[in-house]
């Protein structure tokens, strides 16, 4: 089964006896196998068009939800982190901000029992070992495949324990928030299984994040903005 000289399978037939397969059966089996090589490209073609089309509404999801609600990140955060985690074929995910020498999770979705109660609003200093802490220093995407495996457990970090041993996590990505080059924060996404996060996935993340970045700027602006706007009303009311 070739796709432009590519081998994507084969189809094997057999007898129980001795007997060669005439040429008019052979070419029926090429054609069957051409057939098999068309539909499994279909199939491709119609799994990447409806993920496209569910990352467009993902996408247009977080926008009006940032049109709407101007200088108020909380929904917005909810939101983006919700369609990345479900999107990205993950199980939950924690939304994070930069904070003096730390991280703060601002929002986490779908968290197992008791992870809520250690993530939500705690102030992290992350031990450099941990992908957030790589995060931190490099400011790359980080993606662990083997938690268990991976040193920040076997030195019994207390955030990778309370990840694995409490969330249950197996595979995490983490993906930086980046305004010319500063750290604004993260975005972490979790499976309960070893199984690597793609490529495309790794993209998606990063575009929520590039949204996240222009949402904390829109309402830093906004802020700004009313701040002056009071100012200058100030002398006019005394």
């Amino acid at each position: 089964m070739l796709k432009e000289g590519q081998l994507i399978g084969a189809i094997a037939i057999s007898r129980q006896e001795v007997r060669p397969f005439s040429d008019k059966q052979i070419e029926l089996v090429k054609n069957f196998a051409a057939q098999a090589v068309i539909a499994i490209e279909n199939a491709r073609l119609l799994t990447e068009l409806r993920e496209s089309l569910e990352r467009q509404t993902a996408t247009s999801e977080v926008l009006k939800i940032i049109a709407a609600s101007p200088g108020n990140l909380e929904p917005v955060f909810n939101a983006m982190l919700e369609n990345a985690t479900r999107i990205c074929e993950a199980k939950f995910g924690t939304l994070w901000l930069a904070e003096r020498d730390g991280l703060r999770a601002v929002a986490v979705y779908n968290p197992p029992p008791g992870f809520a109660e250690i993530m939500r609003g705690t102030l992290f200093r992350p031990n450099p070992k941990t992908a957030v802490g790589r995060v931190m220093i490099d400011k790359q995407v980080v993606q662990i495949v083997d938690l268990v495996a991976d040193a920040a457990y076997i030195e019994r970090d207390p955030l990778r324990v309370a990840l694995v041993e409490v969330a249950g996590a197996r595979t995490l990505v983490v993906v930086p928030m980046l305004k010319e080059g500063a750290l604004l924060g993260a975005i972490s996404i979790y499976r309960q299984e070893s199984q690597a996060f793609t490529e495309k996935q790794i993209a998606l993340m990063q575009n929520f994040a590039a949204q996240a970045v222009i949402a904390v700027e829109n309402s830093r602006l906004l802020n700004e903005l009313r701040e002056s706007l009071e100012q200058q009303t100030a002398p006019a009311n005394c």
